[in-house]
C-alpha cells in the first residue's frame, strides 16, 4: 500500500507524488524530510543497503574541519551556519543531537588554538591537547531511520534505470519495470554515474563528482566523553561503544574492506583511549566531492530537476542546509544567502 503519511514503506505500487528523491543517503533523506514537513508528498527511491552516509560517524564538525590547510574564514563561517541549523532540524524530525564537543590531540596546539579563534570558534587548552564545544554529532543509524519515517515521506526499495521528461512531469523508470511520475525530481545519487535520460548540463555536473573511499570500524570499547580526533584518526562514541576511522582514498569506488588498515587504526585508537576492545566488521562508503569540496545543491538548470550531491566529508554537517536550499528551489522561494555557494552549475 502506498501512503503519504510517512513511514518507510516498501510499496510495489507506482505512484505520482509531488516530488521524487532518488537516493536515500543523508542529503536525499534530509531533503525529503524537509519537503515533507512543508506539505509535499515525497517518494524516495533507493536500492537499499549500506551507503556512504551509513558508513559515517555522524560528525557535525565545523571547527575541526576548519583546521585544514585549505579552509578559509568564509568557508568556516558557512560550515558554522550550517551547523547552527541542526538544533531546529533535529527537533522537527525527532533526532537526538549530541552537543558534547570534541577533543583534539595534535602537533602545535597553540597554533591550532590561534587558528580556531581566527575562524570564530571557541576552544581551550586541555591536558593532552585542546577541547572545543563547537563540534557535535548524531547517531547515524537512528537518524537515517527517523528521516525515512518523516511525515510525508515514503521510501521505496528499487533501482532507477532511466529518466525522461515532458512539459509537465518527469518519468522515473525502475530496473524492475515500475514507473513513477512527478513534476519534480531530486537527484541524491552519490557517486553513481549519470542516469540515462538526464539532460546534458545536469549529466555533466553529476559525472564530475569525484569519489573518495572511506572506511571506519565499530569497536566494542568504553567510549570517551566526547569525540576524540588526531590528524589521522577519530574515535566517536556510538551505540555499543565507538567507531574508529577513517581513511579517505581519492578516486576509489570499491567497497571491499581493507582489514589490515582497519586493524592498524583500531590498534592506534584503542591505545589512544587506553582501553581494550573488540572490533566489528569495517564499514566502507564512497563519498562524492565537487572541485571546491562543497555540495551540489539546488536547481540543475532544467524545470523540476534538482541536485543534492557531493558533500565530501561533511554530509551530516551540511544536511539541513542542503535540505533548505533544495526545498526552497522546488518551491520557487528566494534562496538563502548560502545557496549561491552550493549552486550545482557553478563550475559550468
Amino acid at each position: 500500500m502506498h501512503s503519504s503519511r510517512g513511514g518507510s514503506i516498501w510499496s510495489p505500487v507506482t505512484s505520482s507524488p509531488d516530488v521524487i528523491v532518488i537516493g536515500a543517503g543523508v542529503l536525499g533523506l534530509c531533503s525529503a524530510a524537509e519537503l515533507g514537513a512543508r506539505g509535499h508528498a515525497v517518494t524516495v527511491i533507493d536500492p537499499g543497503g549500506p551507503n556512504a552516509s551509513s558508513a559515517a560517524a555522524g560528525m557535525i564538525a565545523p571547527a575541526l574541519e576548519s583546521l585544514s590547510d585549505d579552509s578559509t574564514p568564509e568557508r568556516a563561517a558557512l560550515l558554522k551556519r550550517a551547523r547552527d541549523r541542526w538544533p531546529g532540524f533535529a527537533e522537527t524530525f525527532g533526532l537526538t543531537l549530541h552537543r558534547d564537543g570534541v577533543d583534539w590531540r595534535g602537533p602545535d596546539i597553540p597554533a591550532a588554538l590561534t587558528r580556531l579563534a581566527a575562524m570564530g570558534f571557541a576552544a581551550s587548552r586541555s591536558p593532552a591537547g585542546l577541547t572545543s564545544p563547537e563540534d557535535w554529532r548524531v547517531e547515524v543509524a537512528t537518524a537515517l531511520k527517523a528521516l525515512a519515517r518523516a511525515p510525508g515521506v515514503t521510501v521505496i526499495r528499487s533501482s532507477v534505470a532511466r529518466l525522461s521528461a515532458d512539459a509537465r512531469r518527469w518519468r522515473v523508470e525502475a530496473e524492475d519495470g515500475r514507473t513513477w511520475f512527478a513534476p519534480t525530481v531530486v537527484l541524491a545519487t552519490g557517486v553513481a554515474a549519470p542516469l540515462p535520460g538526464l539532460p546534458e548540463r545536469a549529466a555533466a555536473a553529476v559525472a564530475a563528482v569525484e569519489p573518495f573511499r572511506g572506511q571506519l570500524t565499530p569497536v566494542s570499547a568504553p567510549p570517551p566523553p566526547r569525540t576524540l580526533r588526531t590528524p589521522d584518526l577519530y574515535i566517536v562514541p556510538a551505540a555499543g561503544g565507538v567507531v574508529i576511522g577513517a581513511t579517505m582514498e581519492r578516486g576509489r569506488r570499491d567497497i571491499e574492506p581493507d582489514l589490515a588498515e582497519s586493524a592498524r587504526r583500531v590498534t592506534a585508537g584503542l591505545a589512544l583511549l587506553g582501553a581494550a576492545g573488540e572490533a566489528g566488521s569495517p564499514r566502507v562508503g564512497v563519498r562524492g566531492a565537487s572541485p571546491d569540496g562543497l555540495p551540489l545543491a539546488g536547481s540543475a538548470g532544467e524545470p523540476g530537476l534538482h541536485l543534492a550531491l557531493a558533500p565530501f566529508r561533511n554530509g551530516w554537517l551540511l544536511g539541513p542546509l542542503v535540505a533548505q536550499v533544495v526545498a526552497d528551489g522546488v518551491e520557487g522561494r528566494a534562496p538563502v544567502a548560502d545557496a549561491a555557494a552550493l549552486d550545482p552549475l557553478r563550475f559550468a
